[in-house]
């Protein structure tokens, strides 16, 4: 080629001032070759995108980390790249390299694939990452590594096809924290665990290269490499071709509001203390929860780097979509610390958000697009338009209502938000939120016992579950995880708690999880968008419909009894899905009486026909829900305090049998009314058995 030559003749003319003299030719970058690493059969071809730059140098384990003439890059005539050909390289040899910016700065590739780190390398188990490069002993700081010849990972489950998005069915996870090992391969040991929890996509928490190893990932540096902390890059791909071999979809949490101090583009244009008149960093954030550096999203530069980025991890690792991390943050209009000023109406930001949506839309039309966003209803609306997707924050109402307080649910709902399509992921629980266990140990309106706190659990996820659109639950949520997130620092390491999966009443919860992630995806009727909320009281009542079937729930999230008239839309008989059992709802009137914390899915057709044991109510009629109505039969009060009234049974014997099965009362029934006297029996449950019927009473 001309400029080897030429390179060649300035050599023999200078002799040893040839590598002094660092005349870089501009040459067009050749065709086919984009920034980062190019592989051209076994040449290997390097691209570095560095605005405002003068000079650049390829520096490597080809140079021996010396700054050589030979390996002068070539800026292009728009003087926003730099590139070499750098020759042939055996297949399979890794060479470590860097980028010697304007002569003073070497810094690694920012669209590495891979990046040894001299200082925290040396703490990733061999188990993790066998056989990882030694970092070059005479090379300063990060480096990076191509490998020619590398052979592409054989992808199996290539026929894949995405849920919907109305209908997906989210677990995020924070590998370092869920999976002995903290491996990619040992998450994909995990899949039939999600299958059973209905689970149709994951949602990784960031595993771009960030800052050290124990981190949440929110502070990436090199966004294009696969962290080694959790494995190898293949082993990755090999756990994302496994989920799409079990029907579960991949999602990256990802990090394109700021970056860390170690990323080359924070590096490359540095004041000292801060990143200064950069081409892709505000010196300053424009928004009061900027916690690294803040990337300028006006900027064409920044615009290129996140579509590069976009459009990487889902061609080369297939991955399914993307959660944008504080995607409020994609804004140039600054709001300085006023937190309110910056959640309000922007059309830029707006516009902004449309140009990365449309450009993924591009080279992958049906990828999720996932904001952590949180503005004004009219902004996430009029995104939700573009066919995006918001995260929907229930946790604070949720709760408020399991705690025992009255607060509104209907924040749930896409439609009470205003949104005409199934746009909100609604979650109870998410990484950054305390866990809903620790909360009902505090702040509660009662002291809830150990056993009351998970019957309080599966109150909340069978009614978040119920409600149409997307979800998202966040790890271990389904065994009543209690560590609070401040346990070892808001981002230090948790235990996992697997002991939790062999408590038979943490049983019980995660087979509501199950029971209720599995009705979702077997019962069209969970994506009705013919469905009602009651859900401002104590009471808590959904009604989903979807021609002639319906699904009913009903709850009391009160510490006291409640008496509810369901909203049944036909009578007849209906079926408790947990128990079984029907329910005869012919009479006229159907009012019932709700325990503290009780609640109940109530289906039109008949799903389930035995006791599944999850719940602790377990009667065959409305009696399971208190006062025996039809038939002309009423018990009552219930609760009762001193005594208890039997009205219209028929001649017979009743009892009263405590919780451990023991008789604590008989009376033979008369004729009109039939009074129990309970003075002197302890507070608590009781079962009254009428016949054939069993009666739970509260005293």
């Amino acid at each position: 080629m001309l400029f080897k030559s030429f390179r060649t003749l300035c050599f023999l003319l200078l002799g040893p001032w040839a590598s002094m003299a660092q005349i870089a030719i501009t040459q067009a970058l050749p065709a086919g070759i984009r920034e980062g690493v190019n592989y051209v059969g076994d040449r290997v071809v390097l691209c570095l995108y560095a605005p405002e730059k003068q000079d650049v140098y390829a520096i490597g384990e080809f140079s021996n980390w010396e700054k050589k003439v030979a390996f002068q890059m070539h800026p292009t005539p728009d003087k926003l790249r730099f590139w070499i050909d750098l020759g042939s390289f055996p297949a399979g040899q890794e060479v470590a390299y860097q980028y010697l910016i304007d002569g003073q700065l070497a810094v690694a590739d920012p669209l590495a694939e891979k990046i040894l780190d001299p200082q925290f390398d040396p703490q990733i188990p061999g188990s993790t990452y066998p056989n990882l490069k030694t970092h070059p002993l005479k090379a300063d700081g990060i480096v990076s590594t191509f490998t020619a010849g590398a052979i592409a990972y054989p992808w199996k489950n290539i026929a894949f096809k995405r849920p919907k998005p109305e209908n997906l069915h989210i677990y995020e996870v924070l590998l370092r924290d869920f999976v002995a090992g903290k491996r990619y391969r040992a998450l994909a040991d995990s899949l039939s665990y999600f299958k059973k929890l209905g689970i149709n996509a994951l949602e990784l928490m960031p595993v771009m290269e960030f800052s050290a190893n124990d981190s949440w990932g929110y502070n990436p540096n090199f966004l294009l490499a696969p962290d080694k902390f959790y494995g190898e890059k293949n082993d990755l791909k090999y756990l994302i071709d496994q989920c799409h071999g079990q029907g579960i979809a991949v999602i990256l949490d990802i990090v394109l509001n700021q970056a860390d101090a170690q990323n080359p583009y924070v590096r490359m244009y540095w004041d000292g203390s801060k990143p200064a008149n950069s081409p892709f960093f505000n010196s300053t954030a424009t928004h009061p929860y900027s916690v690294f550096y803040d990337f300028n999203h006006e900027s064409p530069h920044t615009q290129w780097l996140v579509d590069t980025v976009c459009r990487y991890w889902l061609t080369e690792f297939q991955v399914d979509g993307y959660r944008f991390d504080l995607s409020k943050g994609f804004t140039q209009v600054n709001s300085g610390n006023n937190v309110d000023q910056w959640g309000k109406y922007d059309g830029s930001r707006i516009k902004l958000l449309k140009r990365i949506n449309d450009q993924i839309r591009r080279y992958d039309p049906s990828a999720y697009v996932i904001l952590e966003h949180f503005a004004v209803a009219n902004e996430e609306q009029e995104l939700a338009q573009s066919g995006m997707l918001l995260w929907s924050n229930a946790k604070f109402d949720m709760t408020r209502s399991v705690q025992g307080f009255a607060q509104d649910l209907g924040g749930m709902s896409y439609q009470q938000r205003g949104f005409e399509q199934p746009s909100l992921i609604t979650y109870i629980e998410s990484h950054d939120e305390e866990r809903i266990l620790v909360e009902l140990g505090t702040g509660a309106a009662k002291t809830f016992t150990a056993t009351e706190k998970l019957e309080r659990a599966k109150l909340a996820a069978t009614l978040w579950l119920t409600v149409p659109g997307p979800k998202m639950m966040w790890q271990w949520g389904e065994l009543g995880y209690d560590i609070s997130i401040n346990q070892n620092g808001r981002t230090g390491v948790k235990p996992a708690k697997t002991e939790y999966a062999r408590d038979p009443e943490r049983q019980k919860l995660m087979q509501v999880y199950q029971e209720m992630g599995q009705l979702r995806a077997a019962k069209s009727i969970f994506q009705t968008p013919t469905f009602t909320m009651q859900t401002s009281g104590m009471v808590k009542q959904i009604l989903l419909s979807s021609g002639t079937s319906h699904v009913l729930f009903i709850a009391n999230t009160s510490i006291e009894s409640q008496v509810v008239t369901p909203n049944f839309p036909q009578k007849g008989i209906w079926f408790d899905y947990f128990t079984g059992k029907p329910a005869d709802v012919s009479g006229t009137t159907n009012q019932i009486n709700l325990l503290p914390g009780e609640f109940h899915l109530l289906t039109s057709e008949s799903w389930n026909t035995k006791d599944l044991g999850i719940v602790p109510w377990k009667t065959p009629n409305l009696a399971i829900l208190g006062t025996i109505i039809e038939k002309s039969v009423r018990v009552y009060p219930n609760p009762a305090v001193d005594e208890l009234i039997i009205e219209g049974a028929p001649v017979g014997e009743v009892q009263l049998f405590d919780l451990l099965g023991r008789i604590v009362y008989t009376e033979a029934l008369k004729t009109g009314q039939t009074h129990i006297s309970l003075a002197g029996l302890p507070r608590g449950i009781y079962m009254l058995k009428l016949g054939g019927e069993w009666v739970r009473i509260s005293h």
